[in-house]
């Protein structure tokens, strides 16, 4: 989510501090914008710590440090407020794989750093990680559906351009996709979680170690596993 700063109206800004009490002299636009942004956290850290099925609205407010009535004057329960979590951590993962350095370079020489920045947002917070990748599909219905939508935004990312016309780039599509979340899951199952300055969780190199595979996985499938296997090096 977003990063805390060293100054008070940034670590304020930033969603993970509780506002002053009394008198503190800000506008109830910031307020209103801390508040939501404290609940987003917390319903990330909710979620990503107990699982979506057990996860309540008395753990995402204890996690944000706000009321049950101040949640209920932004969103409407469990599930909304989980999809705009969702849809920030998306925005924030395909703007940073379309940011990636070599947007200009021809189409296999972009699918290594945009997969690199996909895995450098996901390890810098594991518990972003896995509201992104595991807990929508637990969540079901609308929720899933916006984890669907996701990953094929994210497929469109690394896929060549324009896609080769005799391939049936759907099922190809689900299947890179299938094939990325599978080892980034398994990947955050396996390695432990260390917690990290202001509450962060990560995984240091662990998920990063993945980047080979992964690219080797993307390009395969239209290069051939020789080709792909030196690009991925």
């Amino acid at each position: 989510m977003v990063e805390r700063a060293g100054d008070p109206a940034a670590t304020l800004a930033s969603g993970r501090e509780r506002l002053p009490p009394g008198r503190h002299g800000l506008s109830r636009v910031f307020v209103a914008e801390n508040q939501r942004e404290r609940l987003l956290n917390g319903v990330v850290d909710a979620v990503a710590e107990h699982g979506w099925n057990v996860t309540t609205i008395a753990s995402i407010t204890a996690a944000a440090k706000i009321s049950r009535r101040t949640f209920y004057e932004y969103f409407e329960g469990k599930q909304d407020c989980f999809l705009a979590a969702y849809a920030m951590i998306e925005t924030h993962v395909l703007d940073a794989m379309l940011a990636a350095p070599g947007a200009d370079e021809p189409w296999p020489d972009r699918v290594r750093p945009r997969l690199a920045a996909l895995l450098d947002v996901l390890a810098r917070d594991p518990a972003v990680a896995r509201c992104f990748l595991v807990e929508p599909l637990a969540a079901g219905g609308e929720v899933a559906a916006r984890y669907r939508e996701a990953m094929q935004l994210l497929a469109a990312t690394l896929r060549p351009e324009p896609p080769p016309s005799q391939l049936n780039m759907e099922v190809r599509d689900q299947a890179l996709i299938g094939g990325i979340a599978t080892l980034i899951v398994r990947r955050l199952n396996d390695v432990p979680v260390e917690r990290g300055p202001y509450g962060h969780r990560s995984t240091g190199t662990s998920l990063r170690s993945l980047l080979p595979d992964l690219t080797e996985l993307a390009l395969a499938p239209y290069v051939g596993r020789a080709e792909a296997k030196r690009l991925a090096a």
